[in-house]
């Protein structure tokens, strides 16, 4: 078995399989999802893709191999892409600003993850940085795949849909996991490993439940 599938055999296959049964995923291919819950997520991504992007320069000033530097290093600028211009979009169809987004601020949900995987990617391995960032890439993508069979009758919707369900992303994806699968990892390195990839994906469900519940702080 490859160390990817070993990772998501062990931490992230359970996960995946509860993320696309939440009402969150459901309601985004039906149509029924509250806007408030999306809106909810789309500002909360807002703040989160921004230390990702911190978080994969990290893992690109790790890197062992020049390849993988330049991949994760413009991984982190597309991030920031891809909060501008995607978001952008969304924001003014679901009637919010820029100003909306920073006068919200971070959740508790996204201010957990982003800590957790800043502190990985800081202060881990190579190796235990690049499991940590992983599920947000496997499981947008394999979400994405999923709800593109069945697409959305809300154009907001179809439009996330599309851009995590695309060939594009697959791709990204993929050269990730080859990254992934020819780590030089220890035994007691690979076990912090295995732990890291399934906080985060946990926090990957946590955050989609966040959004549905519209968790704030309690004071």
């Amino acid at each position: 078995m490859t160390f990817s599938g070993e990772l998501w055999a062990r931490g992230g296959a359970g996960v995946y399989d509860e993320i696309v049964r939440h009402p969150f995923i459901t309601g985004l291919t039906d149509g029924t999802l509250d806007h408030d819950a999306f809106r909810y997520f789309i500002v909360q991504d807002s703040h989160y893709l921004r230390a990702y992007s911190r978080a994969l320069s990290l893992v690109a000033g790790r890197a062992t191999d020049e390849d993988a530097v330049s991949m994760f290093a413009l991984h982190a600028a597309n991030a920031i892409a891809v909060e501008r211009e995607l978001h952008s979009t969304l924001l003014t169809d679901l009637g919010l600003t820029t100003a909306d987004v920073e006068a919200a601020g971070s959740k508790p949900t996204t201010t957990a993850y982003m800590s957790y995987l800043t502190a990985v990617c800081a202060t881990g391995t190579y190796a235990e940085a690049v499991a940590a960032v992983l599920p947000c890439y496997w499981i947008y993508r394999d979400v994405g795949r999923e709800l593109l069979k069945r697409s959305s009758p809300d154009p907001v919707y179809r439009q996330w849909i599309e851009t995590y369900g695309s060939d594009e992303f697959d791709a990204v994806v993929e050269s990730v996991l080859a990254v992934t699968d020819v780590l030089d990892v220890g035994a007691s390195e690979r076990e912090r490993c295995h732990q890291h990839f399934a906080t985060t994906c946990r926090y990957e469900w946590m955050f989609w439940d966040a959004a549905y519940t519209k968790l704030d702080w309690p004071v």
